[in-house]
């Protein structure tokens, strides 16, 4: 997942800290004075910039991440913002390397107390542009923390989202078709967790999402996050599995259930994601038009839904011709 090995972003005062006790340690180590004041500027310099500009290089390129995790990231933090520090970051190691190349000339041909002084000045100017970029740091580590364990969902393999009312039978569904494959985790846009499983059909890995929390309940229900991680999962799937139950036992109208159906089918066919709406508990009630019926408590067609969502996607694999073509 792109987000997981982002690595701890550091606070100003620790880069600070660190770049001058080491630049210190270097100093010593010269017998010419000279010599020491040129190498602390240079190792001072090179720690500053070098850490600074680490921050930013090992994040993504937001212009060129998938949408699905664009749509995600940017519902649980704000990527406008996150982009704006990582620039700032960037000016602030620039900055830096410009300082030390200022300096440079000045603590050459000169004498050591001179060149001391002048390295001094050097390393306040450095400390007060890090100490500039502090908040955007802070910004950048909270960032990373809220977004390193984002799902880890493949927008190259097909995916099928499971939608409908809570107690309909979705995550028994799933649990069902991944014969316990699956895995549930909790993430800032849900309180309940979203449940992932994978099957395999033809050689190929399909994804099968339940989502609690964002696709059980209607639109105004939803608070902000929940509503951008649903538009988020509208760049992920390629088919969607609407469960309903006619029976009544999960304490949600057959009607309720429809129109939640209806909300999801419009919201998806926007982007021609097929939706097939599934009855579940078919052994107890199939007092609804749906396109499948299936009982997860009996066996009865669960695999015949998944064949049918399987169509439903005609996910065709990019296979690179042999070379006798």
């Amino acid at each position: 997942m792109i987000f997981e090995s982002l690595p701890t972003t550091p606070r100003s005062d620790e880069l600070i800290d660190k770049a001058f006790s080491r630049a210190a340690r270097t100093g010593r180590a010269k017998q010419n004075k000279l010599e020491a004041q040129q190498s602390m500027l240079q190792t001072a310099s090179n720690i500053l910039s070098d850490n600074l500009e680490n921050v930013v290089v090992e994040w993504p390129d937001f212009g060129t991440v998938d949408p699905f995790y664009y749509e995600l990231a940017d519902a649980i933090v704000d990527v406008d913002e996150v982009r704006k520090s990582l620039s700032e970051v960037m000016w602030a190691s620039r900055q830096v390397d410009n300082i030390a190349r200022e300096y440079q000339p000045k603590l050459r041909k000169t004498d050591a107390d001179l060149a001391r002084k002048h390295r001094k000045q050097a390393f306040a100017r450095m400390a007060s542009v890090v100490e500039e970029v502090e908040d955007d740091l802070l910004r950048i580590g909270e960032a990373r923390d809220a977004l390193k364990n984002l799902p880890d969902i493949r927008p190259d393999e097909p995916a099928i989202v499971v939608a409908g009312y809570p107690n309909v039978g979705k995550s028994s569904f799933v649990n069902d078709v991944t014969r316990a494959s699956n895995e549930i985790a909790r993430y800032p846009f849900t309180t309940k967790g979203v449940q992932i499983g994978h099957f395999d059909r033809d050689r190929i890995r399909y994804q099968i999402i339940d989502t609690p929390g964002l696709l059980d309940r209607p639109e105004d229900e939803r608070n902000d996050i929940e509503r951008q991680a649903v538009s988020a999962l509208e760049h992920l799937a390629d088919a969607v599995i609407f469960v309903a139950d006619a029976s009544g036992a999960c304490g949600y109208p057959i009607e309720s259930q429809l129109e939640l159906r209806d909300a999801v089918k419009a919201r998806f066919e926007e982007r021609d994601i097929p939706v097939l709406t599934v009855c579940n508990k078919s052994d107890r009630s199939t007092d609804m038009d749906a396109d499948l019926y299936m009982s997860v408590e009996t066996g009865e067609n669960v695999e015949a839904v998944l064949d049918a969502a399987v169509e439903a996607i005609g996910f065709e694999p990019d296979i690179p011709p042999s070379r006798n073509e």
